[in-house]
């Protein structure tokens, strides 16, 4: 692939696919008699959500050679991520994922990806190796390392990388996304997380997604652990409880979550991810990124869909200037930790 002249603030790479939400929230999926349609995806979102607070991004990945792939390349760029990098399969159609909504905490979510999803189609000498080291940022996710191509070009970009500068390992944990044993067996996916981990300078993930990385699940023993395994910053996402954030140079944050009426946990993660993203390249203090992440995950958690419900700078602010600033508060939305 022929070397990039822009250097991006973030560059993620991963999942994309077609998000069809109910418009009967409560209904069962059986039910459901119409859908709204979105870009859906991990590595998509997370991109998304950092272009919304003045970020520049693209995202690394494949989509079929259909009309929901020509969908999915049109939104993105209406969001203002650059989709030079995201190129058609011909062989497999692009994914689409079904939820069920049920509020405040029950979403569950139906992948529709066999016979394979074009996003693990990414083969090792495509990728703009140039590109991918000059961004800021640059974002995996777990599910690229689930199947081959796509799990060897993961980890070639990472070790192009070598560090430099902010390297995010979203441990985005999705058994049956994996193709084999790991599904029942996580022990199976661990050394590619640690081969993951070695090249990351920064891991993000609930204590399902710590638990499989790090074979510990207690909040502080996770974060510890993937520091041992080579980040300089752990994020644990904790659900109720809040989010813990510890750094290698001693320094660690536990904030709560930020009160909403949730509508759809669904992607909260990923605003959170994105906010994450503008927190580190803006330098602010840890405390401070957490709650800000915290906020624009909890927007998105009070909205419908996830793409096109990621919150601008200004959204965000207003919410934390209204939001406690005390863990005795009861929270009445979980922390952000779930993603379409």
């Amino acid at each position: 692939m022929a070397e990039s002249v822009q250097h991006f603030d973030l560059i993620s790479m991963g999942r994309i696919g077609v998000d069809l939400y109910p418009l009967q929230p409560g209904v069962p999926l059986a039910r459901v008699e119409s859908f709204g349609k979105f870009l859906g995806g991990s590595a998509a979102n997370v991109a998304v959500a950092a272009a919304r607070l003045g970020r520049s991004t693209a995202v690394i990945t494949r989509t079929g050679a259909d009309p929901f792939g020509t969908f999915l390349h049109q939104t993105l760029t209406e969001f203002g991520v650059d989709n030079r990098w995201v190129t058609p399969v011909g062989a497999y159609p692009t994914p689409v994922t079904f939820c069920e909504i049920f509020p405040p905490d029950d979403f569950p979510l139906y992948f529709y990806r066999r016979p394979k999803a074009p996003d693990l189609e990414i083969h090792t000498d495509e990728l703009d190796y140039f590109a991918i080291r000059a961004a800021r940022i640059f974002w995996i996710t777990g599910t690229g390392l689930s199947e081959e191509p796509s799990r060897s070009a993961t980890l070639a970009a990472l070790k192009a990388r070598d560090k430099a500068c902010i390297t995010v390992f979203d441990l985005d944990w999705r058994p049956k996304l994996w193709s084999n044993t790991a599904w029942k067996d996580p022990e199976e996916a661990r050394p590619y997380y640690a081969e993951a981990l070695r090249h990351a300078t920064v891991a993000v993930g609930n204590l399902d997604e710590c638990e499989v990385a790090t074979g510990v699940r207690e909040p502080r023993a996770c974060a510890e652990a993937l520091l041992a395994a080579g980040v300089e910053l752990a994020v644990v996402k904790q659900g109720p409880k809040g989010v813990l954030a510890v750094h290698r140079d001693g320094t660690a944050a536990e904030v709560p979550p930020v009160p909403v009426e949730v509508v759809n946990g669904l992607g909260a993660g990923d605003a959170f991810g994105g906010a994450l993203c503008h927190g580190l390249l803006s330098g602010w203090e840890l405390e401070r990124t957490m709650r800000y992440a915290n906020a624009a995950g909890a927007l998105v958690a009070s909205r419908l869909a996830c793409s096109s419900a990621m919150p601008t700078g200004s959204e965000v602010e207003d919410l934390l200037a209204g939001a406690p600033e005390t863990r005795d508060a009861e929270p009445s939305a979980p922390a952000p930790s779930t993603t379409a």
